[in-house]
């Protein structure tokens, strides 16, 4: 009895590291930047990183003031933003990518990295969501709106999920992304 409890512990925890392994990381996700250039997180590496799915025409978009003062307060400590802007929700990012950039650097002054607009949601959710939302996700789950947050490790580990009225200077938020920054 218990060399059979011991063997199904064994099958079970085989299992478990063979199913974690084979979890896309992150960093390996292929992605465009706002210019149309391939990229992925892969230069973000041993960076905390904080993705927002973010739009301009939207009730939380001043959030983007907080977004670049978190850039700004903690960059040069190994920390990023990453915006990926997104049409799903109520057609609240119409523009095309120069519209995007050109409204977030002239109206935000946003210096962190934008990425090429992303589907968040449905069949045609970027590879990026399904992995940070899907079934087997760390915080699974639909993205409610826009500003939508995920803060990332150095490793590449999903630490945290932030819904969109949590403010970018929030307590939550400020305490997660410094206690990320303080692990090794």
């Amino acid at each position: 009895m218990i060399i059979k409890l011991l063997s199904m512990l064994c099958v079970l925890t085989l299992t478990q590291i063979v199913m974690a392994e084979s979890k896309p990381s992150i960093h390996d996700i292929a992605l465009k930047d706002i210019n149309g250039q391939p990229t992925s997180l892969k230069s973000f590496k041993g960076k905390v990183v904080l993705l927002v799915n973010v739009a301009s025409k939207c009730g939380l978009t001043p959030q983007y003031e907080g977004l670049e003062g978190l850039q700004k307060k903690y960059a040069a400590q190994g920390f990023t933003v990453v915006g990926l802007p997104c049409n799903d929700f109520g057609g609240q990012e119409p523009g095309t990518n120069e519209d995007i950039k050109q409204f977030c650097s002239t109206k935000y002054k946003v210096t962190f990295p934008l990425m090429d607009k992303v589907k968040v949601l449905g069949n045609e959710r970027h590879p990026l969501y399904a992995r940070l939302t899907g079934k087997d996700a760390e915080f699974p789950g639909d993205i409610k709106w826009n500003f939508g947050k995920f803060l990332i490790a150095k490793d590449g580990t999903v630490l945290k999920r932030f819904e969109p009225q949590t403010k970018p200077d929030s307590d939550d938020l400020l305490k997660a992304v410094e206690s990320a920054l303080a692990q090794k």
